[in-house]
């Protein structure tokens, strides 16, 4: 595409809100095997930051009531901008456009290599309080990018503002700087510290819960003392992280420890049970008392639970009639998954029931042929015929 073309597209990408639209075509202007890195003149450059700004600045609504003369509100429907992300289109006056041109200014500064001001950047963001609106997204992808001490600083110092959108909004920054693998082991160590000190001093239920989810997957030394602290929390979305923080890798669990996640399994949240359950299930003093709130678990209303109650269940060292009687039991679920799990638990079993077990599962398809639970099932079979021949 040459530049002309690629000028004339991203305008039209830009003055439709279409934010998927516009990284998509910088993507493709962009030298191959390289971030963005557009040849454009500066004039056209310019042309498309000042469209991007002002349509950001005037809001989409008003700047089609400017454009068509119409008064009046304007329509708002939210839909897809990508896989996982949404913004609002808006109509008015024949017209319709998305209200992306946040992520859009992001991402064309980006592209043109202009360090806008984290603060500037994170007021963006905000702007929109939902992690999955393009606004957000973009900015906290664009601020893991760019990878200096000094941005890294100016975004966690907004751990101390007084709106819980901007301290989500460093949560969900360190999450996916997490994931993406970005910086060195040093950072990784600022950020557990970092963690474990915010989780210590946060109010807010909800942003204290995204803390101790991203503070647990660092094994900080303090980890078990934060999850203590907050096993008795008011807010089930807290207690529900506690688990995770008191998760003893390859070492018994403390008493202190211990006792707090029995008293979770007996905890009023039934997604707080299935997650102390997950994490104690292998400590053997816990055992009894998880496998009987699991059982619990596999009569759930909720779907999901019994699900997972099924897989902690299927995989545990318990060998108890009464595990595997429920497991049988939930053959019967509407959900191929959850059939899978019991069927794969009496397998381990080698139940007599596992035949029948396995014709209840039904096909799976190729996105199984690698999957344990289908390979303990083909071991069986296997066995069967060995034992039939042999």
């Amino acid at each position: 595409m040459d530049e002309g073309e690629l000028d004339s597209r991203l305008m039209s990408a830009v003055r439709a809100g279409d934010a998927e639209a516009v990284r998509a075509l910088l993507d493709e202007g962009a030298a191959p095997g390289k971030e963005p890195r557009l040849r454009l003149p500066e004039a056209a450059r310019e042309r498309l930051l000042t469209s991007a700004r002002g349509w950001y600045e005037t809001g989409a609504a008003e700047e089609l009531r400017r454009r068509t003369g119409t008064p009046g509100p304007a329509t708002t429907v939210r839909v897809q901008d990508s896989e996982y992300d949404h913004v609002d289109q808006v109509s008015l006056g024949g017209l319709v456009v998305r209200a992306g041109h946040g992520a859009i200014l992001t991402s064309l500064e980006w592209a043109f290599r202009i360090l806008t001001p984290v603060d500037e950047l994170i007021a963006r963001a905000v702007a929109q309080p939902d992690e999955n609106h393009v606004n957000w997204s973009t900015v906290c992808w664009i601020l893991t990018q760019r990878r200096s001490f000094e941005t890294w600083s100016a975004v966690v110092a907004h751990r101390h503002h007084p709106a819980p959108a901007h301290r989500r909004f460093v949560m969900d920054y360190l999450r996916m700087r997490a994931l993406l693998r970005t910086g060195s082991s040093d950072y990784e160590k600022k950020e557990s510290d970092f963690l474990a000190t915010w989780a210590a001093e946060e109010t807010d239920s909800g942003t204290l819960a995204k803390v101790l989810d991203a503070f647990t997957e660092y094994g900080h030394p303090g980890q078990e003392a934060i999850g203590l602290r907050y096993a008795g929390h008011p807010d089930p979305r807290v207690r529900r992280e506690v688990p995770y923080a008191l998760f003893a890798h390859d070492v018994p669990h403390t008493p202190a420890a211990r006792a707090a996640l029995l008293t979770l399994t007996r905890d009023p949240d039934a997604e707080v049970r299935i997650r102390a359950c997950t994490v104690g299930i292998r400590d053997d003093e816990l055992l009894p008392e998880i496998i009987q709130a699991l059982l619990l678990l596999t009569e759930d209303p909720d779907p999901g639970l019994r699900a997972s109650a099924a897989g902690a269940l299927a995989g545990s060292r318990d060998r108890t009639p009464a595990v595997a009687n429920a497991l049988a039991a939930l053959l019967d679920e509407d959900d191929q998954l959850v059939r899978l799990e019991a069927a794969y638990g009496l397998a381990l079993r080698n139940d007599p029931r596992t035949d029948e077990a396995i014709d209840r599962v039904g096909p799976l398809g190729a996105a199984f042929d690698h999957d344990h639970r289908a390979d303990a099932h083909w071991r069986w079979k296997r066995r069967k015929d060995n034992s039939t021949t042999g």
